[in-house]
């Protein structure tokens, strides 16, 4: 019986390694549907699978990490058409950053929940800016070493490629972390505003990335409100919409993104993306710590007043109350 629930434990372990390895993997190829050349090497503005290994992390632990590595390397072997020493390096590279993130994270006492600002703050500093670095900086120094990018290329890759993993985390790790709490929906739930606000943000974000007017500040009513009505539930998929519209205009060159370099595409990209998940994160977040306090306090209210009504003197023992015909005769 032991060995046998051992053998499950072992079997469901491995199943989850193989599973993320695969979500690496196909992840990697839609964020390279949208690829951009900067200098010599091929960057995306958008690299899902550092948010996708970063929630895998936090929500299984460090024992998936081998599939992350495997996924890494599949993905960097079908983007080099083979297997090489240098793309092992890179591919390790990949793999050890969101393992430090994590560990970062950890190490400050995250809550998957994002039910407070702090784990908000943990997740924008340690998690997407900080421990991506590492993927970032091996890569591009990996190539530049190969002969693949020169010394006075290496700031515009290395920025191209921390921006793009970076993105990946902000947009589909607080995403996935929501995920893995949804519910079955209910008949009461509030279907009529969701279906708005996503009327509402697929309409505006085609017109905000669209439109040579350069009204990409429409955006941020929308985020609010999915962040006010619905916290991360709404805000995260909001933002990963609109960060996905806003690369496709981008790399398509339309819009606001009409007659820029791919430098100044990036660059643009990166600052509205930032700025979309940094508010939905963050706002979602306060809104949640702030509902959160007001629950508590309202159960401590009740308990107290429960408490008091409990400990209230009643009616003295053996004292009856006397009635209009209980005077003395």
């Amino acid at each position: 019986m032991i060995r046998s629930e051992e053998t499950r434990r072992r079997t469901l372990i491995v199943l989850q390694m193989l599973g993320i390895a695969a979500a690496y993997y196909v992840s990697g190829r839609l964020g390279l549907l949208r690829e951009v050349k900067v200098e010599s090497s091929v960057v995306t503005p958008l690299w899902p699978p550092s948010g996708i290994a970063l929630a895998s992390l936090l929500y299984l632990g460090p024992r998936i990490w081998p599939g992350i590595a495997l996924g890494a390397l599949v993905t960097v072997i079908a983007m080099s058409d083979g297997f090489t020493f240098w793309g092992l390096a890179v591919a390790t590279g990949s793999a050890l950053a969101p393992l430090c993130s994590y560990l970062a994270l950890r190490a400050v006492g995250f809550r998957t929940e994002l039910d407070r600002l702090r784990d908000g703050v943990a997740l924008v500093f340690l998690g997407a800016l900080g421990g991506i670095l590492i993927g970032a900086t091996s890569g591009s120094v990996v190539q530049m070493l190969s002969g693949a990018l020169s010394a006075t290329e290496f700031w515009p890759v290395w920025s191209a490629w921390w921006a793009g993993d970076t993105m990946g985390v902000l947009m589909v790790t607080p995403l996935l972390l929501v995920l893995s709490r949804a519910r079955m929906p209910r008949r009461n739930d509030r279907w009529a505003e969701a279906a708005a606000l996503a009327l509402v943000a697929v309409a505006l974000t085609a017109v905000a990335v669209r439109s040579p007017l350069s009204m990409i500040y429409l955006l941020f009513p929308v985020v609010v409100w999915a962040a006010l009505s619905f916290q991360l539930a709404g805000s995260a998929p909001c933002a990963l919409l609109m960060s996905v519209m806003a690369i496709i205009a981008g790399t398509e060159g339309i819009g606001p993104f009409a007659d820029h370099s791919v430098i100044e595409v990036m660059l643009n990209l990166c600052v509205l993306n930032g700025c979309v998940a940094l508010t939905a994160l963050l706002l979602g977040a306060i809104v949640t710590e702030h509902n959160n306090i007001r629950h508590e306090t309202e159960l401590a209210c009740e308990e107290l007043a429960a408490l008091v009504e409990e400990l209230a003197p009643g009616p003295a023992a053996g004292h009856r109350p006397e009635g209009p015909g209980s005077g003395q005769r």
